[in-house]
């Protein structure tokens, strides 16, 4: 048995387990977060092939072919040569990012060779994947400080003591004019125009600078250059990625294998590719207790792709959790806690996954709030006569607090908790409430459950109030 396998055997005897047990979840984290450092090079070449294959969106021309040159590679003593280019266009770094990244760390560790391209020449064109305007240029400053914190933030998922670092300026910045016009007349127009984000920036009347249609060309020359026999990339990246084969081929090299990832929706349920500009995200230097609240709220539809996606576990693994879920044999917020605790685990470690977890327990999920130290508190003789949206903003950092408190309303996370002797009782507030005094709020639901009240807290989202001076 492979020491994959070995792992697998033992992972699977806890997931049949009570997985609510924190002595259960610690061995399982400490398991599982064990093989992101685990040596795969016992695996056969057709064993490699489809565990890359089960995390991405596909492998061009086949996995079989994925597997046969591994093989080749083997029997020359040699490993495959990996790519994966980067364009340093911003210094903070979000999970969506760690995919690519942990698909290179499983191939880094099956024993072949990876190369970090660095965009910096590319970068100051800009990739226009997926935009509907140009981006401003990048200067050499930029690129040297975002490629810092990338370094920085991504290191948990990748060993950079083990690649190699190229700049593709090196090759770009002297290449002369005859020699790409030379190449452009192998390339037609319309192969290029393929793009959909060309298409419908053409059609709604927006720019499109000659630039931007050459950043395909640019990234197809790293390929040339470094003559790689896998390149990674998203699944919108597929286009550039492909004309790195056709370049190849132009130039009588062997062409490269191409890996898409899947883009990771966001955490809010939209349907959206996380980003920062969309405040769906789930940035790597936050700290560990917001990385697993995050986690907590997103839709329970979302745990299968961020356990494909974030985690070691096999596709079998995955299936057993989710059928349980599906026997109602585990409870989902149990499962969640679980790829929470595995997303902090890979960032800070076991010991800091199980003490947020304690941390959200204690906060969210005991029946009473009286226990929990440290609630931000929101005075009533204070606070009462302004509006909901100005508490949240104030008291829990809600930034603007109108649209957030709405958005939070309309997703129903907007509540009243009301502890009593019984125990507590949650007032789903409508949107309209977010724009009233809370001190009127509170009066009408109070005066609507009809109980000695104990405690109340305001409930936005996954951040908690204490409400005093009732």
């Amino acid at each position: 048995m492979t020491r994959l396998g070995e792992s697998v055997a033992r992972a699977s005897e806890l997931l049949a387990q009570d997985l609510s047990s924190d002595q259960t979840v610690q061995r399982l984290l400490t398991e599982t977060g064990s093989r992101r450092y685990l040596d795969l090079t016992d695996l056969s070449a057709k064993e490699q092939a489809e565990l890359i294959a089960a995390r991405t969106v596909e492998v061009l021309p086949g996995v079989d072919k994925l597997a046969a040159r591994i093989d080749e590679r083997r029997a020359a003593g040699k490993g495959l040569s990996i790519k994966l280019g980067i364009d340093p266009t911003g210094s903070d770094v979000h999970l969506g990012h760690a995919v690519p990244v942990i698909i290179l760390s499983r191939f880094q560790r099956m024993g072949h060779d990876v190369t970090l391209l660095i965009g910096d020449f590319t970068a100051k064109i800009g990739d226009p994947t997926g935009r509907t305007a140009e981006r401003p240029p990048l200067t050499d400053e930029d690129i040297a400080r975002n490629l810092a914190g990338y370094r920085e933030q991504v290191r948990p998922f990748f060993d950079f003591e083990k690649v190699s670092f190229r700049q593709n300026s090196e090759w770009l910045a002297p290449y002369t004019f005859p020699e790409l016009l030379a190449l452009l007349a192998h390339v037609p127009v319309s192969q290029l125009l393929q793009r959909e984000d060309f298409r419908t920036r053409l059609s709604s009347g927006s720019g499109l600078t000659m630039t931007e249609m050459l950043y395909p060309i640019a990234q197809g020359l790293d390929s040339v250059a470094l003559e790689c026999d896998v390149e990674l990339g998203g699944a919108d990246q597929l286009l550039n990625l492909q004309m790195g084969r056709r370049l190849m081929e132009l130039k009588g090299q062997k062409p490269q294998l191409v890996v898409t990832m899947p883009l990771i929706e966001g955490t809010d349920g939209t349907g959206a590719k996380m980003s920062k500009s969309k405040n769906n995200y789930v940035a790597m230097s936050a700290p560990a207790d917001d990385v697993f609240g995050k986690i907590m709220s997103v839709p329970d539809r979302l745990m299968e792709p961020y356990l494909k996606a974030w985690t070691e576990w096999t596709d079998e693994e995955i299936a057993l959790v989710l059928a349980r879920v599906a026997e109602r044999a585990l409870h989902p917020m149990d499962l969640k806690k679980v790829l929470a605790g595995e997303v902090v685990t890979a960032l800070y470690g076991v010991e800091a996954a199980m003490a947020a977890r304690a941390g959200f327990i204690a906060q969210f999920s005991k029946k009473s709030f009286t226990d929990v130290e440290s609630l931000p508190v929101v005075e009533l003789a204070e606070h009462g006569s302004e509006a909901v949206t100005a508490v949240l903003s104030q008291v829990l950092g809600f930034q603007p607090s109108a649209s957030a408190a709405r958005r939070v309303a309309k997703q129903n996370g907007l509540r009243l908790i009301v502890e009593h002797g019984e125990g507590q009782e949650a007032v789903v507030l409508p949107e309209a409430d977010a724009i009233r005094p809370l001190g009127e709020v509170v009066a009408e639901t109070l005066a609507k459950a009809a109980v000695s009240a104990s405690g109340v807290y305001l409930k936005a989202g996954r951040k908690v109030a204490e409400i005093r001076g009732l």
